[in-house]
Formats: structure tokens, C-alpha cells, sequence
């Protein structure tokens, strides 16, 4: 049995299937609802229902209070229709969103090596074309965890491939599954594309990006894909690692800071040995960051991925020289620990 659902104010209306959640109906009819968990922890998916009745799911009662229920609103991420509804909610319009469905993929694994001691580079080739922009992420379906996991692409849009980088979480059974047992020629699942992590373009200002760990996947995929459409402003790629063995595609960053002056590269280690022989900048990325901007970051757009230590510091570090919330970005992911206990937790975390 299928019903549809009409989102306001767009007056727009999209079929559900029965089972199906309100998000990802929409999100399929390329129609993007507000969200970031999709565990019914964060309550980012917060909808006003106007016309219709629905079933809760499993919205945590932290996300979505007693009150806020009786006056009908859902988790648009948990909640599923049982007749025809009408939805009111908060619709983004930035001018350089691309409104792309959510679809179904599935992949052969052609390339798999180690990045760092504890990052596994994944070169996947999906059975279509998969449309995305440059920073969204896409949920990877993992043999014998149950839910998907969320992983940042690496790769630019319009690559043959899908590049994915996999940090070992100690204990994690997903990313263990995939260092340990996925191997070259085995296939997967996944959904695409999700996330609201991309360049303003239309803003014509000067970036920075900000990357820790493998946080350095999205900014890769956005830092390719304007150097490949001729992007002519500074751009500044801020780089932290604890040594130089996780400071990995250094070499692809240098070659391309020569190769386009407008591209600028720093690296910066925080765990050296005594006597080391680095010659960049030491400490964290927060602190390279007000260096080489001597503290003052106003008329810029900056994009931070990686270690919530890293975003808190480079987030207190931008505000303090002058750059607001308005102009900062995050990619915010939750970790399935995080749906898993009752109350959320920061935003800041991402998807292991």
C-alpha cells in the first residue's frame, strides 16, 4: 500500500511505501528535509505534522519530548505514515544546493590499500553513475552489522570511481569488518547521497578547510573538484596529524599547491620525536591555522572535517579572528553508539 506525503510550503507531494520512513521518502523524491542523525537522537528532522495519522517509530524521548508529540510533531528519520499526510517543515534554500534523490547502489571493490597505520583506502565501482556533490557522504551497508554506516567520499563527482577512506575504530565491528575481511572483487551496498557538507560557490569568497584524520575525505573530494572547474580563489588546506606516517596524500597536495598558485598547503604534526627532521609547522591544526592567517580570518568561508578536539579549537580559533557562524561549516555525523544511548550527544561526532 503506498501513500504520499505533501510537504509545506512547497506544496510538493511524494509517495511513501508502507514500512517507509518520512525522510526517506522525501529525500528519495529528491526533496531534502533537514536531518543529521537519522536515528531519532538529534532531533535536527523535527516536523510539524498538519493533516493525517503516522506511527512514532523509534524517536527517542530526549529528540522528541511528550509535549512536542501531543501537538503532533514527529522525527521525520523514525516516523512512517499510515495514511496520506501533510508535513510542515523548515526548507533550506541555498542557492548552491543541488536537490539530488537518494537511490540504491551496489559496488565491486576494484582497489583496497592502507593510507596510514589506521586508514584503509576503499576504490569502489558502483553499477551506475552516482550523482553527488562534492563533500556528501554516503551509507555503507556492512555484512553482519545491522544499520548502515556513514562514510564521506573521497573521490570528486564525476570520477569513475568511489574513494572512501576507513579509520579502524577500536572494538567497531563495521570498520573492523572492512580493514580485516572485505577484499578486492567482493561487492556492497549503499545509499547515496546524503549530507548537507558543500562549497557556497555562489559566495565568491576565499576557503579554508580545516582537516583532521580521515575528516580529510570530504575536504579532498571538495578541494578537487574546484581546482578541476578552475576555481581561481585562495584556497588554504590545513592538515593536522600526530606524525608523518597519518599524514597521508601529503605528496598529492604539494604536487598540487606547485601546480596551481592559488592552492596553499599546510601540514602540521603534533607528535614528533626529539630530533625530528620536519620541517613544517608543528603543534595542532588550530594553532597553524592562526599562524598562517596571522589570527584574522574575515572575508573567508571555512570547512571543517575531522576530531571533535580539532573542530572545538579551530572553531574557537576562527571566531576569535572574526569569522561567524555563517560563514563556518561542519559535517555532522553520529556514531551508532550515539543511537544506541538515549541522549544525544554532540554534533560534532562522526559516523564510525
Amino acid at each position: 500500500m503506498s501513500t504520499h506525503i505533501t510537504i509545506e510550503p512547497l506544496g510538493q507531494a511524494v509517495p511513501a511505501r508502507e514500512g517507509q520512513t518520512v525522510l526517506d521518502a522525501c529525500l528519495r523524491a529528491g526533496v531534502w528535509l533537514p536531518h543529521a542523525c537519522g536515528h531519532g537522537v538529534c532531533g535536527t528532522c523535527k516536523v510539524q505534522v498538519l493533516e493525517g495519522e503516522f506511527e512514532h517509530g523509534d524517536a527517542s524521548s530526549f529528540a522528541l519530548m511528550d509535549f512536542e508529540r501531543d501537538e503532533g510533531r514527529i522525527l521525520a528519520c523514525c516516523a512512517m505514515a499510515r495514511t496520506d499526510l501533510v508535513i510542515e517543515a523548515e526548507i533550506d534554500e541555498d542557492p548552491d544546493a543541488q536537490f539530488l534523490p537518494l537511490a540504491d547502489y551496489r559496488a565491486e571493490l576494484v582497489e583496497a590499500r592502507m593510507l596510514t597505520p589506521t586508514i584503509r583506502g576503499l576504490w569502489l565501482r558502483p553499477d551506475r553513475e552516482l550523482p553527488f556533490q562534492a563533500g556528501q557522504y554516503l551509507m555503507l551497508q556492512v555484512p553482519g552489522v545491522d544499520g548502515a554506516r556513514a562514510f564521506s567520499v573521497a573521490s570528486a563527482p564525476g570520477e569513475e570511481l568511489v574513494e572512501l577512506h576507513i579509520r579502524r575504530v577500536p572494538g567497531g565491528r563495521a570498520t573492523g569488518w572492512l580493514h580485516d575481511e572485505l577484499q578486492v572483487g567482493q561487492t556492497l551496498n549503499f545509499t547515496a547521497p546524503s549530507g548537507r557538507f558543500f562549497v557556497r560557490k555562489s559566495a565568491q569568497l576565499p576557503l579554508i578547510f580545516v582537516a583532521g584524520g580521515s575528516g580529510l575525505s570530504s575536504l579532498k573530494s571538495m578541494i578537487l573538484d574546484l581546482l578541476a572547474e578552475g576555481c581561481r580563489l585562495p584556497i588554504t588546506l590545513v592538515q593536522g596529524a600526530r606524525n608523518v606516517e597519518e599524514l597521508y596524500f601529503r605528496e598529492l597536495f604539494e604536487s598540487l599547491a606547485d601546480q596551481r598558485p592559488n592552492f596553499a598547503y599546510v601540514p602540521v604534526l603534533s607528535d614528533l620525536p626529539e630530533g625530528s627532521d620536519w620541517r613544517g609547522a608543528r603543534g595542532y591544526a588550530h594553532e597553524a591555522l592562526k599562524a598562517q592567517f596571522a589570527s584574522d580570518f574575515r572575508g573567508h568561508k571555512a570547512y571543517l572535517c575531522g576530531p571533535p578536539p580539532m573542530i572545538e579549537a579551530s572553531l574557537k580559533t576562527l571566531m576569535q579572528g572574526r569569522l561567524f557562524e555563517r560563514d563556518i561549516y561542519i559535517e555532522k555525523f553520529f556514531t551508532a553508539s550515539d543511537a544506541a544511548s538515549a541522549a544525544p550527544r554532540s554534533p560534532l561526532f562522526r559516523s564510525l
